[in-house]
C-alpha cells in the first residue's frame, strides 16, 4: 500500500520531468527540409535563404545537409565572407556529405558552397538563430504587448520530440495506475 501511495505521488513529478526534457532538447533541421536541398538555386524563390526567413531556430538546434561530398561542401565563413563568396577564410569546412552544425549561440550564422563558382549562382545561406528568453518561475506581470514582434511560424520539425513526450508521459500514467 505503501509503494502504491509513493508511486502515486512521484508520478506527476515524473511526468512534468518528461514533458520538460522533450521540449528541452535541440532539433535536427534537414537544410531546406530535404536532402539535396544544397544546391545552385534555379531562382531567388528557390533560395535557402527563403526557406530558412520561415524557419525558427533554437540555441541548441542542429542543421543537417546532405549532399554529395565528392563534388561539394559546406563552409561556416563571417559576414563579411559571405557578402563577397569569400572561400578561403572559412571558420569551419565540412566535406563529407553528411554535415551537422550545432547552433550553439544566438545570432547570425553564415554558410556559402565550397564548390568554385557556387557561392556566385547563390548557393549561400543566412541562419538566424534566436535568443533565449530568461524568464522566472513565480508571480509576474503580464507581458507587454512589445515582447511579441509578429505571428509565430509553425517548427519546421520537432514534432518527433512532441511524440517521444507524449508516450513517456502516457507510459508513466500507466505504470503509476497499476
Amino acid at each position: 500500500m505503501a509503494a502504491k501511495a509513493f508511486s502515486r505521488s512521484i508520478t506527476p513529478s515524473l511526468v512534468l520531468l518528461f514533458i520538460f526534457l522533450s521540449f528541452a532538447q535541440g532539433k535536427e533541421i534537414m537544410v531546406g527540409g530535404k536532402t539535396g536541398a544544397w544546391k545552385i538555386p534555379s531562382s531567388d524563390s528557390d533560395s535557402l535563404n527563403k526557406w530558412a526567413e520561415k524557419a525558427r531556430f533554437q540555441i541548441g538546434d542542429s542543421l543537417v545537409w546532405k549532399y554529395d561530398g565528392g563534388k561539394d561542401s559546406v563552409l561556416q565563413v563571417s559576414k563579411e565572407d559571405y557578402t563577397s563568396c569569400n572561400t578561403s577564410n572559412t571558420i569551419a569546412e565540412y566535406k563529407d556529405g553528411n554535415t551537422k552544425v550545432k547552433l550553439e549561440k544566438s545570432g547570425p550564422y553564415f554558410f556559402v558552397s565550397g564548390a568554385k563558382g557556387h557561392c556566385e549562382q547563390g548557393q549561400k545561406m543566412i541562419v538566424v538563430v534566436m535568443s533565449q528568453k530568461h524568464r522566472y518561475i513565480g508571480i509576474s506581470p503580464a507581458p507587454s504587448p512589445v515582447d511579441f514582434e509578429g505571428p509565430a511560424v509553425a517548427p519546421t520539425s520537432g514534432v518527433a520530440g512532441l511524440k517521444v513526450g507524449l508516450l513517456v508521459t502516457v507510459g508513466v500514467l500507466v505504470l503509476g495506475l497499476f
